[in-house]
């Protein structure tokens, strides 16, 4: 019986430790999915807080239930680490680490890097590596392989190396990590049957591809047909703006038509870890070929400054009513990326804020997701969110609607605040209409 087959024996039989890298977004869902059809999960975070926390039966991502996490923990087949030295008691390695840009918009892969060199040092016969961090084509060949062929084994044959792009959509209720299709990749035939194999235990439908590249390049597609939609939608509404026209009704009545059309609506800018910096993988990678890729870089640079004009557009509401910007009392509410969730990476609300405060509003913001800034390695503004009551708005001169949390007061606001820079047309779509609200 050959080793394969004896390991894909191992995978049906739950007889299997999957080791999770990185227990954020992508990570804690899928250990969690890995762990509740039977295999055992160890999960592994530099973050000891965070470690604490999970082994405490707790969770720290809103949409995450801490009852799914406790009671993996309860019955010993969760477990949380910060020892990267326990990588080898992992039968199989899912990276799932960020992978963010640098200042000047090219990929840092230090996290990729680092975790295969602690994956690598441990790595041992039959164990499967997989990268779910979102890249550029090749990276899985490029950097992550020849890190694992120093140890002096096979791929293919002594170890096995895939890349499967995380598809997570957090606070989606329609879509979870079992129900999201799982592309696979793998390095080689035997690689790619392996990572399907362990797949299928935990996701309904696995999605074959030929190699790693294809792999890599169809998250990367998924991402750029968002972010060139939304810019086009986006320059849409500034162009139509001075025409009088609005595109939120354009886009209604659009989406009528059943064929050739699919609705993207426009925003303050984009939000989450993928959207806003996937593109710029493939840009600097094209690069390298010699090629240009000129439309998704006018799409970053349209999406990338909508938070600008939306302030923008706050100075010249406030200038309408005889108010300046500087000294302005301004409410900035939601700084999540995303309606009803407590992520906030990359969020357009935190350019935002900031842009704000460099124009010398007085800001303050209100998100009951997210308690208190700063959040992430770019946003250093501290800032605590305030209540909603008839009162606190009463002191502000304008608002700026970011994100349209589902809980916002929207009667209240719309009654109480004397400006409301709506970016979401979230108090139009409840009714609600007035002089003092401005699209943006």
């Amino acid at each position: 019986m050959s080793e394969i087959h004896l390991l894909k024996e191992r995978i049906a039989r739950r007889n299997y430790t999957v080791g999770v890298i990185g227990l954020g977004y992508v990570g804690l869902p899928l250990v969690l999915r890995f762990g509740e059809v039977g295999f055992r999960v160890l999960g592994f975070d530099v973050d000891r807080a965070k470690v604490k926390q999970l082994n405490d039966g707790d969770s720290y991502i809103q949409h995450v239930s801490a009852d799914r996490v406790s009671g993996l923990v309860k019955t010993h087949r969760f477990e949380a680490t910060a020892d990267a030295e326990r990588l080898h008691e992992a039968d199989a390695v899912i990276i799932c680490v960020p992978t963010p840009l640098t200042a000047h918009r090219e990929p840092d892969l230090q996290y990729v890097e680092k975790t295969t060199d602690a994956v690598a040092a441990s790595l041992r016969s039959g164990q499967l590596v997989c990268l779910e961090s979102t890249t550029y084509p090749g990276t899985t060949d490029e950097v992550v392989l020849p890190r694992l062929l120093a140890r002096g084994l096979r791929v293919g044959e002594d170890f096995f190396l895939a890349f499967s792009p995380e598809r997570e959509d957090p606070g989606n209720q329609q879509f979870g990590t079992s129900t999201i299709p799982k592309v696979v990749g793998g390095v080689t035939p035997a690689c790619l049957e392996v990572a399907c194999t362990l797949y299928s235990q935990a996701v309904d439908r696995v999605v074959p591809v030929p190699s790693t590249r294809v792999a890599e390049a169809t998250k990367i597609l998924e991402n750029v047909y968002r972010a060139v939609n939304i810019a086009l939608v986006n320059e849409l509404k500034i162009a139509l703006e001075h025409m009088g026209i609005d595109v939120w009704d354009v886009i209604e009545a659009a989406k009528t038509k059943p064929f050739g059309f699919q609705a993207f609506y426009p925003g303050p800018g984009l939000g989450g870890h993928c959207i806003p910096i996937d593109p710029f993988y493939l840009t600097w990678k094209a690069r390298e070929y010699g090629v240009a890729t000129r439309f998704i870089e006018l799409a970053g640079e349209i999406n990338s400054g909508m938070p600008l004009h939306v302030v923008q557009r706050v100075m010249d509401a406030l200038n309408q009513r005889g108010k300046a910007l500087k000294g302005a009392r301004v409410l900035v509410l939601g700084v999540a990326y995303k309606r009803d969730t407590d992520d906030a990476r990359e969020s357009p609300g935190l350019e935002i804020v900031e842009w704000l405060i460099r124009r010398e509003a007085r800001v303050e913001y209100s998100d009951p997701h997210i308690p208190r800034l700063p959040i992430g390695r770019r946003h250093k503004v501290e800032l605590t969110s305030v209540p909603l009551t008839d009162t606190s708005l009463r002191t502000f001169d304008a608002a700026v609607l970011v994100t349209d949390h589902s809980v916002f007061p929207y009667e209240l606001l719309h009654r109480t605040l004397p400006l409301i820079v709506d970016t979401r047309n979230a108090l139009r779509s409840r009714g609600l209409h007035g002089s003092h609200i401005v699209l943006a």
